[in-house]
């Protein structure tokens, strides 16, 4: 049964390397990790940074958020019946769809070095479990730092052509490369002041669980001994499973949308680990920092707050 399923995400990813030529790829169900990780595998080769970035996107249309993904979603983090669950749903369920563009043949650098770094997620209009979503996601941005490059994809999430929410997903590699762009001010995490926290103790599970749901099968969510081979003491939590039980433990933001987050993933958060999440009000909203095992230094650190709708 799992050569049948290889070989027919074989047969998609061959198929997919025609329509790749277009400007887009378009998706009427959801996608297939298996097809976009074999991609991956049996191309591992990209054609490097260029001057301009010119990368297909995505299209997924059609995604009912209902059944299994809401159940997983809301299993996973906590997030049912929360008022930010329509903020976070979306980065969680379509990160496969970011994952079809990192995967691309045309896209610049290879998934295995890349390194989720920050997220900026903008809910514009809230919609309720049962809405149907259709999705986009594309590379619009990349900087050259002084030891790595940055890859800015930027994904949306539509209702009858009305847009409802947006993110900017940052991505760095490691290396060097030629030229040279500032750090960019949203590279600079807040400093959460010492105020009220929660500690609790993280599931010691549940990762092909989340893997069903964002479509990240990275074996370092899933296998301690794959894990270590990266250097890591374990497998840990996949970072949208993370900020979702944050989320849910804060005090529900009273501000209606347009409601905004950012993320800074500084670090890994380990199954079973126990954590600390120390939160503050301030001018810009409200900030968090979640500690792994007492560890002084911030494994995520966040901000959520409103902002202005012309924003």
């Amino acid at each position: 049964m799992a050569r049948a399923a290889l070989d027919g995400a074989l047969r998609r990813w061959q198929t997919a390397a025609i329509v790749e030529r277009a400007a887009e790829r378009r998706f009427d169900r959801t996608p297939s990790a298996l097809a976009f990780m074999a991609r991956a595998i049996l191309t591992p080769r990209r054609p490097g940074l260029q001057a301009q970035l010119t990368a297909p996107g995505a299209l997924w249309h059609g995604h009912r958020a209902a059944g299994t993904p809401v159940r997983d979603f809301a299993a996973l983090t906590g997030l049912e019946g929360h008022p930010a669950w329509p903020l976070l749903y979306p980065h969680a369920v379509a990160f496969r769809l970011q994952m079809v563009v990192l995967t691309g043949r045309r896209f610049p650098l290879p998934i295995w070095n890349s390194l989720q770094i920050r997220n900026r997620l903008v809910l514009h209009r809230t919609f309720r479990p049962g809405a149907t979503l259709d999705f986009g996601a594309s590379a619009v941005a990349q900087r050259v730092l002084e030891k790595g490059a940055e890859i800015d994809l930027r994904c949306t999430a539509r209702a009858d052509g009305e847009l409802l929410w947006e993110s900017t997903n940052t991505f760095y590699y490691r290396g060097r490369f030629s030229g040279r762009d500032g750090v960019p001010r949203q590279a600079l995490a807040p400093t959460v002041a010492q105020g009220d926290a929660l500690r609790w103790t993280m599931p010691a599970g549940g990762g092909m669980r989340c893997g069903r749901l964002t479509g990240d099968y990275n074996g370092i969510h899933l296998s301690d001994g794959y894990a270590r081979r990266f250097g890591f003491r374990g497998a840990f939590q996949h970072p949208q499973r993370v900020v979702g039980e944050c989320l849910a433990r804060l005090r529900q933001p009273a501000a209606a949308p347009p409601l905004q987050l950012e993320v800074w993933l500084k670090g890994p958060v380990y199954y079973g680990a126990e954590v600390t999440l120390r939160y503050a009000n301030a001018s810009e909203g409200l900030t968090f920092a979640l500690h792994v095992d007492d560890d002084p230094r911030p494994a995520i650190v966040g901000r959520l707050g409103a902002i202005a709708a012309s924003g």
